[in-house]
């Protein structure tokens, strides 16, 4: 899903420049990593049903509110920018969810597949509140688990993608994945 023509330095360079003050560098920022933000988005949207009411451009659009209010930016490369960008589509998601709890809305035919290797989990509503609940327990253990779960289901990454992120083997990854998936499969459903 990263595009070839995403030269990291560029992206690394705008960090830096956010980093040390210069709020112009977060607009830069976002015009650089949009277009591929966007396509994530609505990759990852597109799984859902006619139901749901967030779009992609509301995705992304949200999600560069939520780094606008970061003000700096501690983040120090392209991985690192994907990796925080995942989890705070994550939290998104997940506030949207709360939202549409909120409003009682719930039924049968809005149910959403966060992803196909995880469609026993609708990303519509309650349950992207225990998934998130889930995540932020399996970060306290793994760190690493978590961030290949997002990089790979929220921001729609390979497993190529994901390891080159992260910095590891495509196994690693792979092992990581099929750990992650029992280990949320179970909490999620021990708790219901």
């Amino acid at each position: 899903m990263l595009p070839d023509s995403q030269i990291p330095g560029e992206i690394t360079s705008l960090l830096q420049r956010w980093s040390g003050g210069d709020a112009g560098a977060l607009d830069d920022l976002v015009e650089v990593a949009y277009r591929e933000l966007h396509a994530i988005a609505e990759g990852y949207l597109r799984q859902g049903s006619r139901s749901q009411t967030l779009q992609a451009t509301e995705l992304v659009s949200e999600l560069y509110l939520r780094l606008a209010r970061q003000r700096t930016s501690q983040l120090s490369d392209r991985a690192h920018f994907y990796t925080f960008a995942a989890m705070l589509m994550r939290r998104i998601l997940s506030d949207h969810g709360r939202r549409a709890r909120a409003q009682k809305r719930p039924s049968a035919d809005a149910q959403i597949p966060l992803h196909p290797d995880l469609a026993w989990i609708d990303a519509s509503g309650e349950e992207m509140l225990s998934l998130d609940q889930a995540l932020a327990e399996l970060e306290f253990q793994d760190p690493r688990k978590v961030r290949i779960i997002e990089l790979r289901y929220f921001l729609g990454c390979t497993n190529e993608e994901t390891a080159e992120l992260l910095g590891v083997t495509r196994s690693t990854v792979d092992r990581d994945l099929q750990f992650a998936r029992a280990w949320l499969y179970r909490r999620l459903h021990s708790a219901s």
